[in-house]
């Protein structure tokens, strides 16, 4: 017995070492599967839709997973204007309805978060109450008041009839992430500037705008971002003139007029997609600083 003792010891004690490695392990691989899971779910749909932009339209459906059939044809009539479809304006519309949005809707945010954030008034809190109620209203409710709303004032098909519903859309998004940035920022700065004889405006614009620099620029690519994947209100709101690419692909038509150009469309898709994709990779050091940068006190 006096000598079991100390191998039932040493026994004990690797086994308590060991245990914490193994949950260790374990937690690890759950957490590895978990991301793979949510990779998978996230990007097969734009894989597919890749595969199909690259296959040849004879074999659309074929479900093997890997390109095969591979063709530019595609892209080619996802372009061209024969069968009435007009994707390069469908576009351009885009760019000019985003880029006017995201504008309007950073300087209004801009503003409006810094009162929010800095200054003390009285219904501050119910203020920023009713701007995260508005982000949260359906837009299907919406359909019908704007579009009997732009009837009556000659708006239908506009670009301003596009352009003013997105922006009460990205307005709440644009106004929370900045009004939390701004409030993380240190007041010492602008007393410093203010004490050095600058208004509170010059003090906000040298000293506090360059600051904010990744807050506005994470916010700028999320409100056009969300623009042009608006699709909604722009397929009661648009005309031909002015419809946007959600739209344009939606209404694509092919050689046959009983049949959906599928491959068409996932063509179009992917011009649409891959800028978007390639600028957030290329800035995503940036928009994760932007999104995180009010979330740590310091």
């Amino acid at each position: 017995m006096a000598h079991r003792a100390p191998e039932t010891a040493a026994v004990s004690a690797i086994t308590r070492t060991t245990t914490p490695s193994r949950r260790r392990n374990w937690k690890g691989l759950r957490i590895y599967v978990g991301v793979a899971i949510i990779l998978l779910w996230g990007l097969a749909p734009f894989y597919w839709m890749i595969v199909t932009a690259f296959r040849d339209p004879a074999y659309t459906f074929d479900d093997t997973p890997w390109p095969t059939h591979l063709t530019l044809a595609n892209f080619r009539n996802a372009l061209e204007t024969s069968n009435g479809n007009d994707f390069p304006h469908a576009l351009l519309n885009s760019i000019i309805i985003g880029a006017a949005t995201t504008a309007i809707a950073l300087v209004v945010g801009i503003f409006a978060a810094y009162a929010l954030a800095r200054i003390d008034f009285r219904g501050k809190y119910l203020v920023t109450g009713v701007i995260l109620g508005a982000s949260m209203f359906p837009v299907v409710a919406l359909v019908t008041p704007l579009f009997q709303l732009f009837t009556n004032i000659g708006w239908i098909g506009t670009y301003q009839a596009l352009i003013i519903p997105n922006i009460s859309f990205v307005l709440p998004l644009t106004i929370y992430t900045l009004t939390s940035f701004f409030s993380e920022l240190p007041w010492e700065l602008e007393e410093a500037a203010r004490i050095d004889g600058a208004s509170r405006f010059q003090a906000f614009r040298i000293v506090m705008l360059p600051l904010a620099a990744p807050a506005i620029f994470t916010t700028a690519i999320l409100a056009f971002i969300a623009t042009v994947n608006e699709y909604l209100l722009s397929s009661q709101l648009s005309s031909k003139a002015t419809e946007p690419v959600t739209v344009a692909i939606a209404r694509f038509s092919g050689n046959d007029p009983h049949v959906v150009p599928y491959a068409a469309i996932m063509a179009a898709g992917t011009i649409v997609a891959i800028p978007l994709v390639v600028l957030v990779l290329l800035f995503q050091r940036r928009i994760i600083s932007g999104l995180t940068a009010g979330g740590v006190k310091s």
